[in-house]
């Protein structure tokens, strides 16, 4: 049976882990390489780390820690922070990383995704858009870690990106991240229908029947867990966590049954 992938979202902020909620209110929550090393038991799909700081910080991704996830890792991972030029990507693909997820860069320098296409392949490059709900409807694209209003649509930038060689659009809800309230369903199905491309969808997971939403109803081809994998109770506990393969296969199989 097809699955669509589960990925595990982890935020760097000074080489450490951190858990957000609405981009805001960081938490430390433990060492890269140890969660690495977890989901590698764990057979986790696939491995997004963001350097949340990167940007708004004017720097480079740090490269001796990509390394080292590079060197432990059992799966793909992808590689997302202050990412603006060529040698950036050629920088981070050569210690390990198998993508690379640009945001403020490809708002605003569009030609810089048709650039790294041409020299990388579309399957390298991911374009991450985080989203706000606007006061009367719709929505808008921020940048630089959430802070920068753009005025951009989210639907609209997909759809330029996609036509710029981007591989996937990951779409994150600013308002769902780190909630634990659920995918914002609407925004996801809005994106995904509008191009052809590989949506992964970002913020809000806070139960597994919440995956099966995004990718059954909101046609993503993957989910992103941030706070799901990495918490454990009520009151937060910190426990990196992933469900098994049997556990992911009975859900869909179980979606597919309902719908």
């Amino acid at each position: 049976m097809f699955r669509p992938r589960v990925i595990p979202c982890l935020l760097l902020r000074n080489k450490g882990l951190v858990k957000s909620v609405k981009f805001k209110d960081f938490r430390y929550i433990g060492d890269p390489i140890n969660a690495v090393r977890i989901f590698n038991a764990k057979e986790a799909d696939e491995l997004v780390f963001l350097d949340i700081n990167a940007s708004t910080e004017n720097r480079q991704l740090p490269l001796d820690l990509i390394e080292k996830i590079g060197d432990e890792a059992y799966m793909p991972f992808t590689v997302g922070g202050g990412i603006r030029s060529i040698e950036d990507i050629r920088a981070l693909l050569s210690v390990g990383a198998e993508k690379v997820a640009i945001n403020s860069c490809a708002v605003e320098n569009p030609q810089f995704i048709r650039q790294a296409a041409d020299i990388f392949g579309s399957s390298t490059i991911v374009v991450s858009i985080d989203a706000k709900k606007k006061m009367f409807g719709g929505y808008e694209v921020y940048t630089r870690g959430g802070k920068k209003s753009t005025g951009a649509d989210p639907v609209k930038l997909a759809i330029q990106m996609a036509e710029m060689g981007a591989g996937e659009i990951m779409i994150n809800s600013i308002e769902r991240d780190g909630t634990m309230a659920g995918y914002d369903i609407d925004l996801i199905k809005q994106v995904a229908n509008s191009v052809t491309i590989p949506i992964i969808a970002c913020g809000g997971m806070g139960k597994l029947a919440d995956i099966a939403a995004a990718t059954r109803e909101g046609k993503a081809s993957a989910a992103a867990v941030g706070s799901y994998f990495v918490y454990h109770g009520k009151r937060r506990a910190v426990l990196i966590n992933f469900p098994s393969h049997d556990e992911l296969n009975s859900l869909f199989e179980e979606y597919q049954q309902a719908a």
